[in-house]
């Protein structure tokens, strides 16, 4: 819990933007739920190491689900804010997870593409027919890493950030995300959602220097512990 979470584990910060990891079942900002949430954290930590009085700018520029472990930024002016969402906005941002999915899909590599609708009333997620009202359109990339014990470790690239979309677009395979019992039922097997943002890139908003960051997801838990993840954390 975030209670536990103090400090937030800072990948990088100057002036302009903060990288963290982000702890798994914590969520990204504040939600109806009223529960602490990453974002304050965030900004607890600016305002103790800085002293800082009043109000401290955070802004949040994306965001993970709350299953979801991995790399976020957060911009600390509002012109890097600006920068940063506009720049995810026209596809600048380079983000890639690891999932362990159930079973291996076939082929090993490829494209998903489709449409995805949510229902506020139950926060799920579904895939529907293209022209469907409401619908919006979702396109992942996907790479088998390696097979062990029946799970694939594999790498998901997204080129649509739409929300649950990695869990429901390989539920739809027919290879949910280990421990998404939401979106895959039994077949997904109970344990922590095995879906992680391990790789995060884009262009600082100052210097527009390219910015790399990599993130391992818990080596010793279920069923990480599985796969050589270090092997296969590699920039991009």
């Amino acid at each position: 819990m975030i209670e536990e979470m103090e400090t937030p584990e800072i990948l990088f910060e100057d002036n302009h933007v903060i990288v963290v990891l982000k702890p798994q079942n914590i969520a990204s900002c504040p939600d109806e739920s009223g529960d602490l949430n990453l974002f304050d954290a965030v900004k607890e930590y600016i305002r103790t190491k800085y002293e800082k009085k009043g109000n401290v700018y955070l802004g949040l520029v994306h965001r993970l689900d709350r299953p979801t472990g991995g790399v976020m930024v957060f911009a600390k002016t509002s012109k890097a804010a600006s920068r940063l969402s506009a720049q995810m906005r026209e596809g600048g941002f380079s983000k890639r997870y690891l999932a362990v999915l159930v079973g291996a899909p076939a082929p090993e590599s490829g494209t998903l593409s489709g449409w995805l609708k949510k229902n506020t009333v139950n926060n799920m997620v579904y895939l529907c027919p293209q022209g469907t009202d409401g619908a919006k359109e979702a396109s992942l990339d996907y790479r088998v890493l390696a097979v062990e014990k029946g799970l694939a470790l594999t790498e998901i690239k997204l080129h649509t950030g739409r929300s649950h979309q990695i869990r429901v677009q390989m539920a739809g395979t027919g290879h949910p995300v280990y421990g998404d019992m939401r979106y895959g039922g039994e077949k997904a097997q109970k344990g922590k959602l095995a879906l992680f943002a391990y790789s995060l890139s884009f262009k600082h908003p100052v210097s527009g220097e390219r910015l790399r960051f990599l993130a391992e997801p818990p080596a010793e838990g279920m069923p990480w512990k599985y796969f050589d993840i270090a092997s296969v954390v590699k920039p991009v």
